[in-house]
């Protein structure tokens, strides 16, 4: 059997490649967009790789998540294969949502990955109502809901918050507060600021985590993972990051300060963990050099996937939107 440090530094280098293939494939769908080889909306979750990386390493394959139109990173976490990502970004039927959804509306069932959401804190209802089938069925799932902090100037997240601790359902509240709903600054929105403070008025285990730090970000993870799965209840964690890239592609984020951008990118996750791998003697420059190849090779072999893809037949529009009429 490994030992607890061999088993520690699996983790750690696992949290980092998770981390680095979800900026090589944002990046490269940079490219992409401005070829116009990828159409529609895209939000890039370039900075905030942490959260997704350290939450999700945290849960088992049987749980659920529930997420956003930010959710690239959520999906490839959790282990929403490459080829299916790239195809569906590209609008190809072999895509994980068969090329309809495309950047925002990603989803792979067999993975219980139940979709990102285009509606702003549209997905908090569905995350309850996922957990409370895995309540009513007996088993001992989470449901993890990722929103952002605009969300929560949204009365679903208040309604669900409310039922979640109301029924003691095993939902753990994932909010990404990167300080901007769009392009309005959180104190702009919010008379109450501290997130973590106004989820536990609903009776709701909460605390605020640095979202920026992955390893911190999957201590907490795991201790509000335990705690709900054995049956404390809803659990909130206000995981505080920030967005290196604007609010999508058609953005001219003219509501940030150019210095307290540069000031962020300074505390960039995967920058700070090389950093601390390296100092244990866990990663070297050959170690780095080999990570990054190897996924830039994943990529490539995924866009090549996706460009050799089908495009859904005109015939079929109508398909899974009106139902067919029987003889």
């Amino acid at each position: 059997m490994p030992s607890a440090t061999d088993t520690m530094r699996s983790q750690r280098l696992g949290l980092l490649r998770t981390m680095l293939r979800i900026r090589q494939f944002e990046e490269r769908c940079v490219e992409l967009y401005s070829a116009e080889q990828i159409r529609g909306f895209v939000h890039l979750y370039i900075g905030e790789e942490a959260v997704a990386a350290g939450v999700i390493d945290a849960l088992d394959d049987a749980d659920a998540i529930v997420s956003t139109y930010r959710e690239h990173g959520h999906a490839i976490a959790r282990g929403v294969p490459m080829r299916s990502l790239m195809a569906e970004m590209m609008g190809r039927v072999e895509g994980c949502s068969r090329g309809r959804g495309g950047s925002m509306h990603l989803f792979d069932a067999a993975r219980r990955f139940f979709g990102g959401n285009a509606v702003v804190g549209g997905g908090l209802p569905l995350a309850v109502g996922v957990a409370l089938a895995d309540h009513m069925q007996g088993r001992d799932n989470v449901t993890a809901c990722f929103f952002g902090d605009g969300a929560m100037a949204e009365g679903e997240f208040h309604e669900s918050a409310n039922l979640a601790a109301l029924w003691h359902l095993p939902v753990l509240f994932c909010c990404e507060n990167n300080l901007y709903a769009m392009g309005t600054a959180l104190a702009r929105s919010h008379a109450q600021t501290d997130l973590a403070l106004r989820a536990a008025s609903y009776g709701l285990t909460s605390w605020a985590v640095d979202g920026m730090d992955a390893l911190a970000v999957r201590e907490s993870a795991g201790r509000a993972v335990e705690s709900v799965r054995a049956g404390g209840g809803p659990h909130f964690l206000e995981l505080r990051t920030y967005r290196f890239r604007a609010h999508s592609m058609y953005d001219p984020e003219r509501y940030r300060d150019k210095t307290e951008v540069a000031a962020w990118r300074e505390r960039d996750p995967i920058t700070t963990l090389d950093a601390a791998l390296r100092s244990a003697g866990e990663l070297d420059d050959a170690g780095r050099t080999s990570l990054d190849d190897e996924i830039a090779a994943e990529i490539d072999d995924a866009v090549a996937f996706g460009e050799a893809g089908t495009f859904e037949d005109v015939a079929d529009l109508t398909r899974f939107v009106t139902a067919e009429a029987t003889p």
